[in-house]
């Protein structure tokens, strides 16, 4: 005789059932995102209300794991500013994105302070990688430079970047 019941659940179980899955508590399900990767607490709160979570509860859960370390907004700004950095943006980007965070001025310029490159120098070497070695043509600098401001360097960077012979 064919079992037609469907799925590859256990003998015993009804068809058309599926088990239970216990519901996850916020700070569970916080704990879950932030051993991805560091969330800052604007974010905690977004991601787990939109998922129908009680906004009160996401509130408790999320202070409670930023009592305990778990949740850092200072290691959250830092991480970000290391990422991006390494990802080729620039300083005006990557404070506008930590704006959006949530975070006070401060706390921006904190982050901000321990990149330990040279903005100048991520200019150049980001110009040196897509567009080669000498920049010789007004087009091709002015292609470099719409480049590095649509990434967020400043002005004294994009200069740098693209006035310069880069074999320096």
């Amino acid at each position: 005789m064919h079992d037609d019941r469907g799925g590859g659940g256990d003998p015993g179980e009804a068809p058309g059932r599926r088990r239970r899955v216990r519901e996850q508590t916020p700070v569970q399900r916080a704990l879950g995102l932030l051993a991805r990767r560091e969330h800052s607490r604007k974010e905690l709160n977004r991601k787990l209300t939109s998922r129908g979570l009680d906004a009160e509860e996401v509130q408790a859960a999320v202070d409670r794991l930023a009592g305990e370390g778990w949740q850092d907004d200072t290691r959250f700004a830092e991480s970000l500013v290391r990422s991006r950095a390494a990802s080729g943006y620039g300083p005006l980007r990557i404070r506008a994105e930590l704006s959006t965070h949530g975070l006070d001025g401060e706390a921006i310029a904190r982050a901000m302070a321990t990149f330990e490159g040279d903005w100048k120098e991520s200019a150049r070497d980001l110009v040196r990688r897509r567009f080669g070695k000498a920049l010789e043509e007004l087009a091709q600098r002015r292609k470099a430079a719409d480049f590095l401001i649509r990434r967020g360097f400043d002005g004294d960077s994009v200069r740098a970047a693209t006035r310069l012979d880069l074999d320096d």
